[in-house]
């Protein structure tokens, strides 16, 4: 085989592995998005511009929380797509000044509405977000009281450690959940 043979086979299999490669590519995008998807996008759009959050953070908490099944119940009888206890529903309904008329967690708008406003009113309260996790996970008192303990929290605001170890798992999946989204979408945000 001549030179310019030699060079012509090579541009050859170099095209094939780049058009192979592209079709992984995208065929794993595919299947990365099937496991984190956006389902729901009108009302997760809806309510993060609402309440000021980050829309990328309430898909991670609803796929972490319920896999985006509206009718997930927990053992601790949180419900919904954003589970959500029935006592702190109705704080949060207060806390909007919505208490009136009949609601149910089940319908997904509810569960994102309310999902939404509380991670908003958390990250508020505790200004980092991993620490607003924690609070929707373990609930606000425990961090609160986590905050207050140096060898947890030595500046009163960070968690060096979460001494439950479900909520420190379900503060890095959010996480991860949160920073794949995040690159699998971002071209479309």
């Amino acid at each position: 085989m001549t030179a310019k043979g030699k060079l012509k086979t090579i541009l050859i299999f170099a095209v094939i592995a780049a058009l192979l490669f592209a079709a992984f590519a995208g065929s794993y995008r595919t299947v990365m998005k099937l496991s984190y998807p956006h389902k729901y996008e009108e009302f997760v759009e809806k309510y993060s511009a609402e309440f000021g959050l980050d829309s990328a953070l309430l898909y991670a908490v609803i796929r972490t929380e319920s896999s985006f099944d509206p009718s997930a119940v927990s053992s601790a009888d949180a419900v919904g797509l954003t589970q959500i206890t029935p006592e702190t529903f109705e704080w949060l309904r207060m806390k909007l000044g919505e208490t009136q008329g009949e609601l149910s967690l089940l319908d997904p708008e509810t569960s994102i509405k309310y999902g939404a406003f509380f991670l908003s009113y958390l990250i508020d309260e505790f200004g980092e977000t991993p620490v607003a996790l924690a609070a929707y996970h373990a609930g606000r008192g425990r961090v609160n009281s986590w905050l207050k303990d140096p060898e947890i929290s030595p500046d009163g605001k960070t968690l060096t450690k979460i001494p439950i170890s479900e909520t420190a798992h379900y503060v890095k999946k959010v996480t991860k959940a949160l920073n794949i989204s995040s690159n699998l979408y971002k071209s479309e945000r």
